[in-house]
């Protein structure tokens, strides 16, 4: 990919993201996930607006970009109208698209999440599909998830879960008609093209 700041420059979340950074700091200190983390929005910001194409890449190949939990803390606060969390949007999916996400630990972890949440809303409708709660693939679960597996139909139904059927309710199965709503969602978004390129990689 030859100029990625042009490239990111097309994302309307960047167009709408970005008005103009004075540095003041304000987005880093409402910033749930910059108390916990090393993450910085006014970094990041200030980094994409020095319009520095090597630093850029080197932001795009960083762990820095997916630290943020896109609550939007930093759009309700910004003097100037930026919203980093948009910026961070539009940078995630050039790192995705370019491959960059790749040199990163926290990037590489959107493999993982593809197999599961990407892979359960499509093929499912839910982003945590019940049934795909084992122990195996989720030891914190413990061994009393085993015996909830094992007796799943019997507990869901004194909860009052529709589980696996056609009715309104939690857990029930979500119509054919959704689904491919869902499905169109992700494909006209381009989801469904960065999570091809996420398993490429």
């Amino acid at each position: 990919m030859d100029n990625l700041l042009d490239k990111l420059k097309e994302d309307t979340r960047y167009q709408e993201g970005m008005t103009g950074c004075i540095n003041c700091g304000t987005c880093t200190a409402v910033c749930p996930a910059a108390a916990v983390s090393d993450y910085d929005p006014r970094e990041i910001v200030d980094t994409v607006q020095n319009a520095d194409e090597e630093t850029l890449r080197e932001l795009l190949s960083s762990d820095q970009i997916w630290r943020c939990g896109e609550c939007l803390s930093c759009k309700t606060r910004c003097p100037r109208g930026n919203t980093p969390c948009y910026i961070i949007q539009a940078l995630r999916a050039l790192s995705i698209e370019s491959g960059l996400f790749a040199q990163s630990k926290e990037g590489l972890k959107q493999k993982e999440l593809v197999k599961t949440i990407g892979k359960h809303m499509l093929e499912h409708g839910y982003c945590v599909y019940f049934d795909a709660l084992n122990t195996t693939d989720f030891p914190e679960q413990g061994p009393v998830w085993d015996w909830v597996m094992e007796n799943r139909f019997s507990i869901l139904e004194r909860l009052g879960c529709s589980y696996k059927q056609n009715r309104a309710g939690a857990l029930r199965n979500i119509p054919q008609e959704s689904m491919d709503d869902l499905n169109a969602i992700f494909r006209e978004t381009g989801a469904l093209e960065r999570f091809r390129k996420i398993e490429e990689q």
